[in-house]
């Protein structure tokens, strides 16, 4: 067996998934407690990649690259509040007028950029220190090389990952919004402003798809359209996993990057994403609330 081979396609299968974790998680919580298919979050990605390119210009190194991420997650969080308080809100209880209204806002997102920045795209070039590889030793593994970069992605979507895990079973707003999640009606009642909770949850779900955007900009250039290769997966982590579910959308990113990597060894990239549909659509046969469910507004209704 070539091990080296199967050694540098996990470790691309993982990078793959925490950059899908960090696209899916908020899809994944804003449909379970609003019912909502939010059509631009490609988008959000993409302004978060912008943020981080103009961020790590002005300023460079260490603060650059921490302040590339801070600058894409408070930008990407402003505009889903303001879409959800001018738009989603508006169409909440009407999905497909909001997956219309979205999918057009993700069109009027993408000309914008195209305007302002071109159509070719933009890079930011990592610092050094993100610049290097972490090279393996042993009979086994020696040769294979992890990209520090990758690396660093890796972590950020552990962080990331933890800190939301914290939020939701630690914090009052947390128990808040698995409240509203499980029962939304019983939780009204008992005096919670599922309002507010909407508005919080989409925030987070678009600013963590900012930081999404920004660990894409360190591995490639940032175009128009870079949020459309992503967020096709994101959905099928999305399907997988569960609404609303953490631990799903994590287990589910983990399950589309290990397929679609095993898949490209034997096989070219095209196939690979094909094969990976089909999974999906027979995985969702025999488990069509995803791998981990939770009841939610969504399924109820």
């Amino acid at each position: 067996m070539d091990y080296q081979l199967i050694a540098g396609q996990l470790f691309n299968a993982a990078s793959v998934a925490s950059i899908l974790f960090l696209v899916a998680v908020g899809l994944s919580l804003s449909f379970g407690i609003m019912g909502v298919i939010n059509m631009a979050h490609g988008e959000i990605l993409m302004l978060g990649g912008y943020m981080a390119y103009l961020t790590f210009h002005a300023v460079g190194g260490v603060p650059g690259v921490l302040l590339a991420l801070a600058a894409a997650f408070c930008a990407a969080a402003l505009l889903g509040l303001l879409l959800e308080l001018s738009l989603i809100r508006r169409l909440a209880a009407r999905p497909l007028d909001t997956l219309l209204a979205t999918w057009g806002l993700g069109l009027i997102l993408q000309q914008v950029a195209r305007s302002l920045f071109g159509p070719i795209g933009v890079e930011v070039v990592a610092p050094g220190w993100l610049g290097g590889t972490l090279d393996l030793t042993g009979r086994l593994l020696a040769g294979v090389s992890l990209a520090h970069v990758r690396l660093f992605i890796l972590a950020l979507a552990a962080l990331v990952l933890g800190g939301i895990g914290v939020f939701l079973a630690w914090t009052p707003t947390g128990l808040l919004v698995r409240a509203v999640n499980q029962d939304r009606e019983t939780a009204q009642t008992l005096g919670v402003d599922a309002r507010r909770i909407d508005r919080l949850v989409f925030a987070l779900g678009t600013g963590v798809a900012g930081l999404g955007g920004a660990a894409v900009a360190l591995i490639a250039p940032v175009t128009p359209t870079v949020g459309q290769s992503y967020i096709v997966y994101a959905f099928m982590v999305v399907i997988l996993g569960g609404l609303g579910s953490l631990l799903g959308t994590t287990v589910a990113a983990l399950l589309v990057g290990l397929f679609s990597a095993g898949a490209q060894i034997f096989t070219s990239v095209s196939t690979a994403d094909v094969l990976l549909l089909v999974f999906v659509i027979g995985f969702i046969q025999f488990r069509p609330r995803g791998i981990v469910w939770r009841r939610s507004r969504a399924l109820e209704d």
